[in-house]
């Protein structure tokens, strides 16, 4: 399980006019069912944990991650946010600002998806299924931060941040685990059903 750092080796950033003309591509990403391409643990600050499987936790979210010990602004007592447990991306979205695969962990999130995550396919409520998992994603937003800047660019932020950036949700979005259990690099990504559509299933996983 290779462990890295976030030291930041010099990199050419993507112009806007580049990244736009790759956003054809994540908006090809599967609506339904997609593959989960890649877990991140961040085991202390500026410290990231590739892995090829894990166990995500409802006490912890992704085991081995310090989102547990990570105060938030969101609380009102400074505690962990628990709509925050994890940060789900597109992989195809990281590939494009990363360049190369290594790069990816640099966003800071933890799982990385072949999906669509946009807010009109995924909105908050919905279940995704990975793995024996079951994690629900919420309406808490994802924007970034300076780090994100310094690592992927000013043109970056700008466009995951502009009104189609957060329709499209390039940053990413929220999660919470919902149902234990054990996820690997490679499961199938399937989506469940919006909480907020089916009131009447709550006791449910989805189908």
């Amino acid at each position: 399980m290779p462990r890295t750092t976030d030291h930041i080796m010099p990199v050419r950033h993507l112009t806007t006019l580049e990244l736009e003309a790759g956003l054809a591509t994540v908006r090809q990403s599967p609506r339904d069912e997609g593959v989960l391409e890649l877990v991140v643990a961040r085991p202390r600050e500026g410290e990231r944990q590739v892995l090829e499987d894990g166990e995500l936790s409802l006490r912890d979210g992704l085991v081995g991650d310090s989102w547990r010990s990570r105060s938030s602004g969101r609380t009102s007592d400074g505690l962990p946010h628990p709509d925050m447990q994890l940060n789900v991306m597109n992989a195809r979205m990281v590939a494009l600002l990363a360049g190369t695969k290594s790069r990816w962990p640099l966003a800071g999130d933890q799982l990385f998806v072949d999906l669509d995550l946009s807010a009109e396919n995924v909105p908050p409520g919905t279940r995704l299924a990975i793995g024996t998992a079951v994690i629900e994603l919420t309406d808490q937003p994802h924007t970034g931060c300076g780090k994100f800047v310094e690592r992927f660019g000013v043109d970056a932020m700008k466009l995951v941040n502009s009104e189609l950036g957060r329709r499209l949700q390039l940053r990413g979005v929220h999660a919470k685990v919902v149902q234990p259990g054990r996820i690997r690099v490679g499961d199938l990504t399937t989506k469940l059903y919006s909480q907020e559509k089916h009131e009447g299933r709550r006791g449910r996983v989805g189908t």
